[in-house]
């Protein structure tokens, strides 16, 4: 019998829920170039969400995505193939997996978001009592 793998049990590592701005680039059906600007939602350590305000990809389709948050650094530019999308009118969305060497994107981004996380002050709650 197959077992059947959720979502959770399939991913490598911890996703860190954030927004860094991105660009996201890919040939269209007629072999155009596009590029996008959006924000992503949340990263992993060999995949992200991604939040595409006007085109998405098609699903299967490959795209460049660069991560341009740390301008300090080099800007990271990977590889990924589209999953899934979310056509959602008011917040379009889509579910990318990294492909080749992830070891940049890894450092430079996927740990990069982990330490702006822990570094962030938990919210003040006084105003609750």
């Amino acid at each position: 019998m197959e077992k059947i793998l959720s979502m959770a049990e399939r991913r490598l590592g911890e996703r860190h829920l954030i927004s860094f701005p991105i660009r996201v680039e890919w040939k269209d059906d007629k072999g155009e170039e596009v590029v996008e600007e959006g924000l992503t939602e949340n990263i992993g350590p060999s995949g992200i969400l991604i939040h595409l305000p006007r085109l998405l990809p098609n699903v299967g389709s490959k795209v460049n995505v660069t991560v341009t948050e740390n301008p300090a650094t080099t800007q990271v530019t990977v590889t990924a193939q589209v999953l899934r999308l979310e056509r959602n009118a008011a917040h379009p969305q889509a579910a990318l997996m990294l492909v080749g060497s992830t070891k940049d994107w890894e450092k430079e981004v996927w740990q990069y978001a982990g330490d702006v996380l822990a570094a962030q002050k938990p919210d003040n709650f006084d105003d609750w009592n």
